[in-house]
């Protein structure tokens, strides 16, 4: 999988419009939730990347007390706002000040960290027993609609590090090549010989869009939060005709792949 921890600029480019990106961006399953604090619902935990706090509310919620960190400070400002307490900073450059969390999750942003340093640290701050979790969906539109959508994006932005990781074909994407990744994860996870064998976990659901909901959360993702409204207009007027084409809406099939390894007693 591409080094993509290395494209800083488009890590931090996600909170261009946060109201946008907490409204369309999906929640993760509740079961995943239940499985990282099984066990333990009062846990501690530390939300790496934390964005908006999608994920961060959704520990809340399971009755976790929950600290963001989030290189954005618009973004973080936001999930403050909305009850999430916030740190900014980078994960690597991050100081826990001494603290210790039960678990330190990473909702669809570890790929922005460098994993081996990520794991390490995450190792440092984590309690012996408690969990390092990272996770994030894989969605892959329909073929209707994904082939229109990267024919209009290889001709918006051709030379985007984004425009060629679907072999150039159409915007859907490989389930396998995100499980490489995430073990991957479980790799670097393994390297640094301070958690259990790690575990791989696989949750599969789907959500029906309507056109604009669709269009609502197109920019927020990687390849488009960066593209001046020039190229991204005729992106999402091509996406736009091709929902229409299907009546309007469709139904997406998410996966969300899970990699979470046991801090060691060591």
């Amino acid at each position: 999988m591409t080094r993509i921890h290395q494209y800083r600029r488009t890590a931090e480019s996600f909170g261009t419009d946060v109201a946008r990106y907490d409204r369309a961006r999906p929640p993760y399953p509740d079961e995943l939730v239940a499985r990282i604090v099984a066990g333990n619902p009062d846990a501690r935990v530390l939300d790496v990347g934390c964005g908006t706090g999608i994920a961060g509310r959704q520990f809340q919620a399971a009755g976790c007390a929950v600290v963001g960190v989030e290189p954005d400070a618009r973004m973080a400002e936001f999930a403050r706002e909305h009850g999430l307490p916030v740190e900014v900073a980078t994960f690597e450059d991050w100081d826990p000040a001494g603290r210790a969390f039960d678990a330190v999750i990473a909702a669809q942003s570890w790929h922005w960290v460098d994993p081996v340093a990520g794991a390490v640290k995450a190792a440092q701050v984590l309690v012996p027993g408690g969990r390092l979790a990272v996770f994030g969906h894989v969605y892959e539109p329909p073929e209707e609609i994904a082939r229109p959508f990267a024919e209009a994006f290889r001709r918006a932005v051709p030379n985007s590090p984004f425009a060629g990781q679907s072999g150039g074909q159409s915007a859907r994407r490989p389930l396998d090549l995100y499980r490489q990744g995430y073990r991957a994860f479980g790799d670097a996870m393994r390297s640094t010989g301070r958690f259990d064998e790690p575990e791989h976990w696989q949750f599969d659901w789907e959500r029906t869009y309507t056109r604009d909901q669709w269009l609502d959360l197109l920019p927020t993702t990687g390849g488009l939060t960066r593209l001046e409204p020039e190229a991204l207009q005729p992106i999402l007027a091509a996406v736009g005709s091709a929902i229409d084409e299907l009546g309007g809406g469709f139904t997406m099939a998410y996966t969300t792949l899970a990699t979470a390894a046991v801090r060691s007693g060591a």
